[in-house]
């Protein structure tokens, strides 16, 4: 998919350099420092450098499904909003709590229903959406889980890298929509190899 290409405000230019300049990335490999970096910028919390958790051949294979044009699937709204250069699915109006299950899980299973296997989820705000994700037969192209909060969000990240699936998680309980969309974008602002759009 031929994208036009992204024009860069100086400010995010100057952001970046800072952030160069007080941590060294250049010893991840592409795809990972991409993610690393966008996270950090969004956060200005360096931390996230040793608290992300990825596989950069699973970040391939998820950058090459997200430029194919695979779905995207997003827990709220707000994580939307942040995904800049790309439509996304978010269920959460049409979704209804019930027994044992919040409107956030309810959510995540509407939108399974409508987009199928092989998308990329970026959970950024509910525990229990992951919770539920892990539940499901969705074999994902990526689960971006960054969930925040103080209960179930660290877990609920454990048991995503548990689950062997392709994901980006971090161990701590920070997180939140905009760390969330942010490494999302970070795989669309990426370019696709010429082999690859022309192959």
């Amino acid at each position: 998919m031929n994208r036009a290409t992204r024009v860069v405000h100086p400010i995010e230019q100057e952001s970046f350099r800072r952030l160069r300049a007080r941590l060294d990335t250049s010893h991840f490999p592409p795809l990972t420092r991409a993610v690393v970096e966008r996270v950090i910028h969004s956060a200005a919390d360096l931390d996230y450098a040793a608290d992300l958790v990825m596989d950069e051949d699973e970040l391939t294979a998820a950058h090459a499904a997200l430029h194919a044009g695979a779905p995207v699937v997003v827990d709220v709204e707000m994580v939307a909003a942040g995904i800049t250069r790309r439509e996304t699915v978010c269920r959460l109006k049409d979704a209804k709590a019930g027994e044992g299950l919040t409107r956030s899980a309810h959510a995540v299973r509407l939108a399974y229903e409508q987009v199928g296997p092989g998308a990329l989820w970026v959970i950024g705000c509910a525990p229990t959406a992951l919770e539920e994700l892990l539940t499901l037969d969705a074999s994902p192209a990526l689960v971006i889980g960054l969930p925040v909060g103080f209960v179930g969000a660290a877990e609920s990240k454990a048991a995503l890298r548990a689950s062997g699936l392709p994901a980006v998680s971090n161990v701590s309980e920070k997180g939140g929509s905009a760390v969330a969309a942010a490494a999302l974008n970070a795989l669309l602002y990426q370019p696709v190899p010429l082999s690859e759009e022309t192959s």
